[in-house]
């Protein structure tokens, strides 16, 4: 696990010295060594977390054996034992020099070329340069773990883990402007999704693409995609189905445990981090180290039922009890820490959970994927109901209804404003996370010129999936890796701390996409064949209650201790400073709120993020 940065200037205006700022700006991704790589108009930089292999013969960037290609890569592939076997076959004269990964990935490349990428499991960021024909090649694992960034002007290509890499270089700084497509998006999903970023001019490298350069080519294009993965028919057999999963998440596991640093999981005590949990220890001979957190300050409290799931199975478990100073004291790092605006709440838990482990392991598990994979979410059920002819019926008389009653089911109404088919499942989403709908949005923009922003909803599928499905494959393409996956690599890197998710192994997400929606959900029970699989290890008895997430007491807060950054950032000075919004919406918006409306907490808290980020950042 790392971070990279790197260039192709066909002007040669980069330095080796712009590339030294670029990695010292994402340092917290790899404090134990860096390195660089200059030829000509190339240049490769790399800051180092040591996990595999922790000699500095494992540094990179790193040469192949033939000495003709350059690798720097931010990741872990699990298979690369298996691999390295097979690139010896007919290479007697090869020897490695490394126990690492990273060799294996690059003499991987030396002998099968350009494709190679399809034989690697695992989550990575990797560019690799031909000495020679002086070409680059940049790949992004299948379902975007691993973040990369660019900049591409027709002269210059440069690229990261980090959007503040990027930034750190005034000759890129001074030419970004803000992306207003990209506003409209984050004030609608609370993220802004891929290939967007906050500005125009650098975008997000998509998941699962590979991208060729040189001075004639620049050529972006998948080689995995999601729609190619949903088959004709699905799998209807339930006791195969199981006993295939249950294999693909044991191995999964497993693979994800190969590690030559202490090591962990997240345990929250939910269905997916008890799964990951309770296989982990399964597979070792010691007990695995465990991580919760549990807030003072609040009912919603799962530390109690993550601290049974471990004493069951016999892990050493760490728990942290966070009082709300500890947790809002991080509220001020979140624009810095994700790079532009970024309004999932649950950032701060999951930043303080990887500061918790990070002082014991370097790498942890996490179960992160299960719910959009197996239908986990309460929204999916609303997609169901959208998609009823009674329910189309009466929607526009139960929205009427609803507007009339008490603040707790007013927002259902707003829920059920929807008359816009092709974008339901944005709004579907928009709505359960408490945000802005795109009529709110219209309403509250201070410039409309491009309120018209879309998201590709309606996807090219060999099956047609029911409206479960559909929801979950739309997560599955935006919210897993814009949001969470985001979420997780910037809080635990933040602590240069690794994190693995297993259950987002290719082959799981490729085997779930076609098993049958009666296998997830069955008896208005969601995952459900994930929890089958869970009891047989830990007893059904301790998931007996509601899910909760990991979630914080934000409106609370925001009405408390937080209550000075709504006067800080969301006063009439800032607002029409920044000019992004209208102040007379945000007002009015703040009034109905104050007076009893709790369901806007989240629309609040996305404006005082926005405008965090645009004081930390944009001039005005």
């Amino acid at each position: 696990m790392c971070g990279i940065a790197g260039y192709y200037s066909f002007d040669n205006s980069i330095s080796k010295t712009e590339l030294k700022q670029m990695t010292d700006a994402i340092k917290h991704r790899g404090p134990n060594a860096d390195g660089f790589y200059i030829d000509n108009q190339v240049g490769l930089g790399h800051r180092r977390l040591s996990i595999i292999d922790l000699r500095e013969v494992a540094n990179q960037p790193m040469t192949s054996f033939n000495n003709r290609y350059v690798i720097i890569f931010n990741g872990e592939v699990y298979n690369f034992k298996e691999l390295s076997n097979q690139v010896r076959v007919n290479n007697d004269n090869f020897y490695y020099k490394t126990n690492s990964d990273t060799e294996v990935i690059l003499e991987a490349f030396a002998k099968w070329g350009v494709d190679f990428v399809n034989r690697l499991n695992g989550m990575f960021a990797i560019a690799i340069y031909d000495k020679i024909d002086k070409h680059l090649f940049v790949y992004r694992d299948r379902i975007g773990i691993k973040p990369i960034y660019y900049y591409w002007d027709g002269s210059n290509f440069l690229f990261a883990s980090e959007l503040k890499a990027l930034t750190s270089l005034p000759q890129i700084k001074s030419k970004l402007t803000l992306s207003q497509e990209a506003i409209n998006h984050y004030l609608h999903l609370g993220y802004i999704p891929a290939p967007h970023t906050i500005y125009n001019e650098i975008k997000k490298f998509p998941a699962g693409h590979k991208l060729h350069i040189n001075k004639d080519i620049f050529n972006l294009e998948p080689y995995w995609q999601l729609e190619e993965k949903v088959d004709f028919d699905t799998f209807n057999n339930y006791s195969e189905a199981k006993k295939k999963l249950k294999y693909l998440v044991e191995t999964s596991v497993k693979y994800r445990m190969i590690s030559d640093v202490p090591f962990g999981t997240f345990l929250s005590g939910g269905i997916d981090s008890s799964l990951v949990s309770a296989v982990a220890q399964s597979n070792s001979n010691i007990p695995i180290n465990t991580f919760s957190l549990g807030f003072k300050d609040t009912t919603k409290n799962e530390s109690e039922y993550a601290a049974s799931v471990a004493k069951h199975i016999g892990s050493k478990h760490t728990e942290m009890m966070v009082s709300t100073k500890e947790a809002q004291e991080l509220v001020s790092s979140i624009p810095s820490t994700y790079d532009e605006p970024y309004a999932d709440a649950s950032a701060i838990p999951t930043m303080l959970v990887s500061r918790l482990a990070k002082q014991q392991v370097t790498m942890t598990l996490s179960g992160d994927g299960g719910d959009e994979l197996f239908l986990g979410y309460g929204m999916y059920k609303w997609a169901k109901r959208f998609d009823s002819n009674i329910f189309k019926y009466y929607q526009k008389p139960a929205k009427f209804l609803f507007s009339k009653m008490k603040p707790k089911y007013k927002r259902i109404s707003l829920l059920l404003d929807s008359e816009d088919k092709s974008e339901l499942k944005s709004h579907i989403f928009s709505q359960e996370q408490y945000f802005f709908s795109k009529k709110e949005v219209k309403s509250l923009l201070a410039n409309t010129s491009n309120e018209n922003y879309h998201l590709e909803e309606s996807f090219n599928l060999r099956r047609e999936l029911n409206a479960m499905e559909d929801q979950a494959f739309f997560d599955l393409k935006y919210y897993l890796p814009d949001d969470l996956l985001v979420k997780v690599d910037r809080a635990s890197m933040k602590y240069s701390l690794e994190t693995r998710v297993p259950l987002l192994d290719y082959r799981i997400i490729e085997f779930a996409l076609n098993l049958p929606e009666k296998f997830k959900f069955q008896k208005n029970t969601s995952k459900y064949i994930l929890k089958d699989i869970l009891y047989d290890y830990v007893p059904k008895s301790f998931f007996d209650r509601p899910k909760w997430g990991f979630g914080i007491p934000l409106n609370n807060w925001l009405r408390s201790d937080l209550s000075y950054l709504i006067k800080e950032y969301l006063n009439g000075t800032i607002i029409r400073k920044y000019n992004v919004v209208k102040y007379e919406e945000v007002d009015s918006l703040l009034s109905r709120w104050e007076k009893g409306d709790d369901f806007l907490f989240n629309r609040i808290w996305l404006l005082i993020i926005l405008h965090m980020w645009l004081n930390e950042n944009i001039k005005a």
